[in-house]
């Protein structure tokens, strides 16, 4: 039996792994969200489920610092400070961070990487993310490492080459863009299309979750995987043997 530690409880994903764990063979030894004493959990757990907010990377990393627990970290929307705080965790305890714990999903990660590759620069690179209407942060974290894979297999540079919607008159579209899109509405748990648009023909990757369960079962996945792995910053691909 895993015991694990979970940091944001009342969040959806949070709600989803607790109900995933009572039919698996983790336990979750405490629930909490911000605000609440970690220091008072941490000594009782084999490793920390983090799908809370990203304000609460450094309080995690303070709490490492006296209690190194393995982490498993699902939050999207860090600031440049809380990812290198990340990176500075990773270098004493291991970490799996990972904007997206579906296997599905991490399959495509795969396949978009391979496509990249196979089709070359002929192929025109776009990629299409939905949401439901409360998620806070555009484009999601899945289409954000969409986009990094793309540029790292055609050798763009994210800040420079990631174009993020069109307006007006931008001209024609140059070869070395990648277009990034959010659409959100409703109550869609996550879609996700990589488009490689060449000449006469157009290649599109497609995952869709129905159901944040999905997420919930591959993060006690990666929670059973991390524990007694030596400090290192770990993805989901790692988990799963991609």
């Amino acid at each position: 039996m895993v015991r694990v530690l979970l940091l944001g409880a009342k969040g959806r994903m949070g709600q989803a792994i607790a109900a995933a764990a009572q039919k698996s063979d983790v336990e979750i030894t405490a629930g909490l969200d911000l605000g609440d004493d970690l220091t008072k959990h941490i000594d009782t757990c084999d490793v920390v489920i983090d799908f809370s907010n990203p304000s609460a990377t450094d309080t995690l990393s303070r709490a490492f610092r006296k209690a190194p627990k393995p982490a498993v970290i699902g939050t999207t929307g860090h600031s440049q400070k809380e990812r290198d705080l990340i990176d500075e965790m990773a270098t004493s305890v291991p970490v799996v961070f990972s904007p997206n714990f579906s296997v599905g999903v991490n399959a495509l990660f795969w396949l978009t990487r391979k496509a990249a590759q196979m089709l070359g620069a002929d192929f025109d690179l776009e990629i299409i993310e939905m949401h439901h209407r409360l998620k806070r942060d555009a484009p999601s974290g899945t289409a954000k490492k969409l986009a990094e894979i793309l540029g790292e297999a055609r050798q763009l540079d994210y800040a420079k080459d990631v174009r993020h919607g069109r307006e007006g008159l931008p001209g024609e579209r140059p070869r070395n863009e990648i277009g990034l899109h959010s659409i959100r509405g409703g109550d869609v748990v996550g879609d996700h299309t990589v488009i490689f648009a060449g000449a006469g023909e157009r290649l599109e990757l497609t995952h869709r979750a129905s159901s944040r369960e999905t997420f919930a079962l591959g993060a006690l996945r990666a929670a059973r995987w991390i524990v007694g792995k030596t400090p290192g910053l770990y993805s989901m691909e790692d988990v799963l043997g991609l």
